[in-house]
């Protein structure tokens, strides 16, 4: 008789901020003023691992629970909402979505793609400019 091997996939649930800088009000200030509460709060809530990333567009913190029960608890707490609260700028400068996201992707800008248009074509040769002596 053979004993069944259980084998145990981890999921990793990630919770990802990001912060944008508002006009006269950078992110990075956002980031020192409630940085230490929101990592003190993962902590006692079971994070296993948190990262920040400033960009020149403003601050992205990714935080990794075990699984997603404790990743919502954390998101719910007090100290929690009231530093999301206090963003720069709280019309358009946030982001809070499960997963890894801002800082895990290329450190490189996307340069924009050409668009293809149909009625493209080239540019005419320019003329040699003739000039008349009088």
């Amino acid at each position: 008789m053979t004993g069944l091997r259980r084998t145990v996939i981890a999921v990793d649930c990630w919770l990802t901020i990001e912060v944008f800088d508002a006009e006269g009000r950078p992110a990075g200030g956002w980031r020192r003023m409630h940085g230490e509460r929101l990592i003190e709060s993962a902590i006692t809530n079971r994070a296993e691992r948190w990262v920040w990333h400033e960009h020149r567009w403003g601050v992205v913190l990714e935080i990794e629970f075990s699984d997603e029960e404790t990743r919502e608890v954390f998101r719910r707490l007090p100290a929690v909402v009231a530093a999301l609260d206090a963003v720069p700028d709280p019309v358009s400068g946030l982001l809070v979505y499960p997963g890894r996201g801002g800082g895990s992707g290329s450190t490189l800008p996307r340069r924009p793609r050409p668009i293809p248009l149909a009625d493209a074509g080239a540019l005419p040769e320019p003329h040699e400019e003739q000039f008349v002596r009088l």
